[in-house]
């Protein structure tokens, strides 16, 4: 075997020794082509290799993004499901609540003609007051403020300084108020008397809030005799602590000295009003 490999390298050698320069040539410049080939096709190769990679990628990252969209799908199908049963379940309900809200919107418009019905009463409350009085003096004031009418009147009005006794030119305003008062028995009226907040200290009076208290008595003991019932008035003494204007000058404490009537609905009789309503309302719905 070893002489037969012997005898053909050196049968090629012969051969090789009896090739031409120039066909040596022509073979080395085939050679060197067909490396260049080579070297371009490992190239595109390459960048083939690289183009499907990227490609692959896209694939994998479309796939990820099907499977996504695919799982999306599946829940928007059964939350719509969900919802479908919820909606048949509940068709009735929502009916009922409707109802529900068109009988409480009923009922709030009844209320709410309760309200207008005894804001209109106050407003002619307010007028019949305004002309009774005669609302000329400065010192005098009628107003309705949430729906409860207020009347006020300044300390000079009705007291001395430092008194509690009812002066006479006072009485006479306090006339006109009880008439008003006594045409409106469904009605109450409160005397609330203010003070500035200089101290005050003659016995038997100790303080401020006595001196308030006392100044509210007074008065309602003067509508008292004036013929208002007596169980439609209350005393109250609020001392300096409700000021309306500013105690730094004489005009502001001036105007904290005041005494304020309030005439307002007996609170008992504005509710069964609106109970009266409301038995209408059923009434009218049975």
């Amino acid at each position: 075997m070893k002489k037969i490999m012997l005898l053909g390298v050196s049968a090629m050698l012969l051969l090789g020794s009896c090739v031409s320069k120039k066909e040596y040539a022509a073979l080395e410049a085939k050679q060197k082509e067909t490396q260049d080939r080579l070297n371009s096709a490992t190239v595109k190769l390459n960048s083939c290799l690289a183009d499907k990679a990227s490609a692959q990628s896209r694939v994998t990252s479309l796939e990820e993004r099907i499977a996504d969209l695919k799982k999306s799908n599946e829940n928007l199908i059964q939350s719509n499901k969900d919802l479908t049963m919820l909606t048949t379940k509940g068709a009735s309900n929502v009916e009922k609540t409707l109802e529900s809200l068109r009988e409480k919107d009923l009922k709030i418009n009844r209320l709410q003609d309760a309200v207008n019905k005894k804001d209109s009463v106050m407003l002619a409350l307010v007028t019949s007051l305004k002309k009774e009085v005669g609302i000329n003096d400065p010192d005098i004031e009628v107003n309705v403020e949430k729906g409860v009418v207020f009347i006020s009147i300044a300390d000079k009005l009705l007291f001395r300084s430092g008194s509690y006794i009812v002066n006479e030119r006072a009485k006479e305003v306090l006339g006109k108020v009880a008439k008003v008062v006594k045409s409106k028995p469904n009605f109450e009226c409160m005397v609330e008397a203010h003070t500035d907040p200089v101290p005050y200290n003659k016995p038997p009076l100790i303080d401020n809030w006595d001196l308030s208290v006392k100044r509210a008595t007074s008065v309602v003991r003067v509508l008292e005799d004036l013929g208002v019932d007596s169980a439609k008035l209350i005393a109250a003494g609020r001392a300096s602590f409700v000021p309306v204007a500013s105690n730094d000058t004489a005009e502001g404490k001036a105007a904290n000295r005041r005494t304020r009537i309030v005439i307002l609905p007996k609170i008992d009789e504005f509710y069964e009003m609106i109970e009266q309503e409301m038995k209408n309302l059923e009434a009218g719905g049975n």
